[in-house]
């Protein structure tokens, strides 16, 4: 539903821009900035214990965490798939969802091994009333958490308990985060708090989806 009604969102304001005439309120700053283009693209990867699986690359080859120059933490070798439908968009996600890890317990007979993360990247460019360009960036972040396991309720043994124990893992260390986050009385005194986002790879790949401007 959310990528039908954005990209219904996004043409309507381009039509928009290009049908309206325009007008003295535009001088005034009481229009909207005309959509001039924009872009989306999307990517589906798994946390498979601690690494990481691009789920559209038949590989499956575990892909390293990085830090660009301008500080943004990135998946090297991360397919990033230009969609142009929402219909496009869900064909990945459902390509991907049949290649994430699932296994056999005693709870669940097709259980979730991995945390799954589909991001769709969104880049517009806006005219303003003068005729300045500008292009700004967004990104939506979804995530499906595999559920914490209690290995006696479950019956895993061997690979399945190692499964059950990386998942448990990555639930602290994202619940360790979300807590240091929302520490707001240590926020209003002024103390500054140390966010364990380097915990698990699932906190460090959700770093800025969590911090920052995020929302």
């Amino acid at each position: 539903r959310f990528m039908s009604e954005i990209f219904s969102s996004l043409k309507h304001r381009k039509q928009m821009s290009t049908t309206m005439p325009p007008s003295t309120d535009n001088l005034q700053g009481q229009q909207p900035d005309a959509l001039i283009e924009f872009r989306l693209t999307a990517s589906f990867l798994e946390v498979y214990g601690e690494d990481i699986h691009d789920l559209l690359d038949e590989d499956r080859k575990s892909l390293p965490l990085r830090e660009d120059s301008n500080g943004e933490v990135i998946v090297v070798g991360l397919r990033n798939t230009t969609v142009t439908s929402d219909v496009e968009a869900m064909n990945i996600l459902n390509t991907g969802t049949m290649n994430r890890t699932t296994a056999s317990t005693l709870m669940n007979r097709t259980s979730s091994r991995s945390h799954a993360v589909f991001i769709v990247n969104l880049q517009q460019t806006t005219r303003g009333s003068v005729g300045d360009d500008v292009t700004t960036t967004s990104r939506f972040t979804f995530v499906d958490l595999a559920g914490s396991e209690r290995l006696k309720k479950t019956g895993a043994e061997g690979e399945r308990a190692r499964e059950g124990i990386k998942i448990n893992e990555g639930l602290l260390a994202l619940g360790n985060v979300i807590n240091a986050l929302a520490d707001e009385g240590r926020l209003a005194r002024g103390e500054k708090v140390h966010v364990p986002y380097r915990q698990s790879k699932l906190t460090r790949l959700l770093q800025d989806a969590l911090g920052g401007n995020s929302q």
